[in-house]
């Protein structure tokens, strides 16, 4: 590896090529397994699995991506996972490896539907190799004696990149998921929905019987805080239609809170989005302010976007303005 001792030397030199630092690590530790090939359970298999994380010593966390690649000969695809997770959970990687000025590690992450094998190199917290995955023969089999289908390597390494187990499994049951199959719990684990989103729901008190409803949530950002702050001002006991249709409006808490904080009252979801979606936001409010309009009613202020009142300036530009404004207000 004297190879890679000597890039990581001149790359990190400066520590204002941290960022280039780690993706270069990864492309020359990459290429020193280039002749790598590890296999699933199927020996005539193989696929070609790799590793990175970067952390910081102070970290109490550190950030691991995997990706996964099927021979192209046999059909290409492809599987890739991000996360955080706590320094106990890599079994055999301590702090002192990641941050030491270079050393070659092997450890491992247990997950209900199997085990990585990782292999690589560290240095002063960026690190990168291979790994191999044991698919869990005893958590393929529990899946069939509670009802799902026999899953395959490829589901089973999905299924432990992105934690489906059964805790998940467990918590979706226990809260009335309907009709749960395998193909559903991968595709929660690739959608990133994990069991910390599906327990914080129902602390919000928010319960759904189909895990379509928190596929489609998860892909368009509803977020438990975003849910969370929502509460906060009183929507509550929102569908998950209403809560996707927010979200992909812009209207934010913050959006909400910037109304109110500047004297105007609360309103519902479907009044803040129509005031979102005809670009009404509180720098147009205080543009208005500047030259002279305060505390114009919500419906003022749609009718003047509308009529293209945009930019506000001072002095003499400010009184022309003053009078397009005017003539907006009163078309209606």
């Amino acid at each position: 590896m004297t190879f890679v001792h000597s890039v990581f030397r001149i790359i990190l030199t400066d520590a204002r090529l941290k960022l280039v630092a780690a993706v270069a690590v990864l492309s020359v530790l990459w290429a020193c397994y280039a002749g790598s090939q590890v296999t699933l359970s199927n020996p005539q298999e193989s696929t070609v699995n790799q590793w990175l994380i970067e952390t910081r010593e102070s970290q109490a966390q550190l950030e691991l991506r995997i990706s996964s690649q099927r021979d192209p000969e046999r059909g290409f695809s492809e599987h890739s996972s991000g996360f955080r997770l706590p320094w106990d959970q890599l079994v055999g990687l301590t702090r002192e490896q990641a941050m030491s000025s270079g050393t070659h590690v092997q450890f491992q992450l247990k997950r209900d539907a199997g085990t990585f094998n990782f292999e690589g190199w560290f240095k002063e917290g960026n690190g990168s190799g291979h790994f191999t995955f044991t698919p869990n023969a005893s958590f393929s089999a529990e899946l069939s004696r509670q009802g799902f289908e026999k899953p395959t390597d490829k589901q089973l390494l999905s299924m432990a990149m992105n934690d489906v187990g059964f805790a998940l499994i467990s918590e979706l049951k226990a809260q009335g998921y309907e009709s749960l199959t395998l193909d559903q719990l991968v595709k929660l684990g690739e959608h990133g929905v994990r069991l910390e989103y599906v327990q914080g729901l129902k602390s919000l008190s928010y319960t759904f019987k189909s895990t379509d409803q928190l596929l489609r949530m998860k892909d368009h950002g509803v977020s438990l805080t975003f849910i969370r702050e929502l509460s906060g001002l009183g929507f509550t006991g929102l569908s998950a239609e209403e809560l996707v249709r927010t979200r992909d409006h812009g209207v934010t808490p913050r959006f909400i809170n910037e109304f109110m904080n500047a004297g105007y009252e609360r309103m519902t979801l479907d009044q803040w989005i129509t005031l979102r979606d005809h670009g009404v936001n509180t720098t147009f409010v205080e543009e208005l302010k500047a030259v002279g309009y305060t505390r114009l009613p919500v419906e003022d202020l749609r009718r003047m976007r509308d009529h293209g009142v945009r930019i506000l300036y001072s002095g003499i530009e400010g009184n022309r303005i003053r009078q397009g404004i005017d003539r907006a207000a009163n078309s209606a």
